[in-house]
């Protein structure tokens, strides 16, 4: 097992990353003082793991409240949400039961969302179960849900007392969404990890047979990452939003092609090729550079074309997006492969050009 810590002072949590962690109830105690807590899971995860999760859990007396939700990116919204506040009240949880978010972000945002509004706050903690939620959205205490204009538009920030990242859920996950987190391990690299993106482009085919030693450092080296990220910079105000590389356009096209028909990653991964091609068209990296990116993420089985929206639609969803400031769409660009920077003043004609090059769906 290896542990890192997310550190903001009195607020410090540490992120487990191993295997056979959901057994281990050692881990979890001191984040479950009461004899109560509440498990937030899915219908896909838990025939998988929500009884092993009870029982670490009555090994050291505490019994669980469980209420499990639709599985899927559509049901990431206000009526879902008020299921959970529901069983909450129905069972008289308390300001002090912890809710446990198990699976993936989907389920994290909006357990996190809930423990940060249910009694005006109580204790959460994050059990991710995919890939993506193991490299990124467990980590950072972004929490919300989705509005049918937007991504992630209402929410709030709020941290977890404990990441527990149990590398053997991974076995049971399906290709795609292994390959869907591997979109947001690759984005670390390219925003500011030049070495890591090297070694991604080294064993890319390692972490896609399921590499337990690769899957490891992999999902180290990206909480790590993310990790120092939040500690300098919590609530976006500067360098955290060089994390959402590709984001801008990636939840566009989720937006745009209706939440759940393209995966997180798959958007992030189209969304990079766009952000890596208007770097080049603003001549900060090569065309060399761009097809590098785009041979990454195609290794990944990732998409690399974007659907066709239409550059007015793109620009309409984009327009929602949010980093706009002062009316002005900011965006995550590459000043070289390794280090990002947000940039506000791109000229249109250039941002129509990247917008156009997409692709219509077959």
């Amino acid at each position: 097992m290896q542990t890192l810590t997310v550190g903001l002072g009195e607020r410090s949590y540490p992120i487990h990353i191993g295997s056979g962690l959901l057994d281990q109830a050692s881990l979890l105690q001191h984040a479950v003082p009461k004899k109560r807590a509440a498990i937030v899971t899915n219908t896909t995860v838990a025939p998988l793991y929500l009884e092993r999760l009870q029982l670490t859990l009555q090994s050291i007396g505490v019994s669980s409240v469980t209420v499990i939700l639709p599985d899927g990116e559509i049901y990431k919204n206000s009526d879902t949400l008020n299921l959970i506040y529901d069983a909450l009240l129905t069972n008289r949880c308390e300001r002090s039961t912890p809710l446990i978010a198990l699976g993936g972000g989907v389920i994290g945002d909006m357990t996190g969302f809930v423990a940060a509004t249910y009694l005006r706050g109580v204790p959460f903690i994050q059990i991710p179960t995919t890939l993506l939620s193991q490299v990124d959205s467990s980590v950072g205490g972004k929490t919300g849900i989705n509005h049918p204009l937007g991504k992630n538009m209402i929410g709030a920030f709020y941290q977890p007392q404990l990441v527990l990242a149990d590398t053997d859920t991974l076995n049971t996950l399906p290709d795609n969404e292994l390959a869907s987190g591997l979109a947001e391990v690759i984005k670390y690299g390219l925003i500011r990890d030049l070495p890591f993106l090297e070694w991604l482009e080294l064993n890319m085919d390692k972490l896609l047979a399921r590499d337990t030693a690769a899957l490891q450092y992999a999902i180290a080296r990206s909480c790590q990452n993310k990790a120092e990220v939040v500690a300098a910079d919590e609530r976006e105000t500067g360098e955290r939003a060089l994390l959402n590389l590709g984001h801008t356009f990636g939840h566009a096209i989720e937006s745009g092609m209706g939440f759940g028909n393209w995966l997180h990653g798959e958007g992030v991964a189209a969304g990079t090729v766009m952000a890596a091609d208007l770097s080049q068209r603003l001549g900060w990296i090569s065309a060399q550079d761009v097809s590098r990116i785009r041979t990454l993420f195609e290794r990944a089985r990732l998409p690399v074309e974007a659907p066709d929206l239409g550059v007015e639609k793109y620009l309409d969803l984009m327009g929602l997006d949010k980093k706009v400031e002062g009316g002005k769409m900011r965006f995550v660009l590459l000043k070289q492969v390794g280090r990002a920077v947000v940039q506000g003043d791109v000229p249109e004609k250039l941002l129509r050009q990247t917008l156009e090059i997409a692709k219509p769906e077959p």
